[in-house]
């Protein structure tokens, strides 16, 4: 018998998600990837280049609501740097449950 493996098409929101991350207004190939496999590592390549926003960074307002509500709980203060990172708010909540 013959191995043969047949590789599943992109779906269109891979190729959709893919395009809206590229600067160029209708990339060729979009790195030459047809299928899914590849161009789902393509996409985690390309995303892996791309800077984080600031806005990244930041906690979530659900964060911040569940945060302050602990806070009140606990009669403590949330620090202000767990405003500015959404890192150090998890392990506040994490450590103040």
């Amino acid at each position: 018998m013959e191995d043969t493996t047949f590789a599943l098409p992109a779906t269109e929101r891979q190729i959709a998600y893919a395009r809206a991350g590229i600067e160029e207004p209708d990339p060729p190939s979009l790195g030459g990837q047809q299928d899914r496999r590849s161009l789902s590592a393509w996409i985690d390549a390309q995303a892996k280049l791309r800077p984080a926003a600031a806005m990244d960074q930041l906690p979530s307002s659900r964060q911040v609501a569940f945060a302050e509500r602990l806070a009140r709980i606990k009669r403590r203060a949330v620090p202000d740097e767990c405003f500015r990172d959404k890192g150090l708010m998890s392990k506040w909540i994490d450590g103040n449950r």
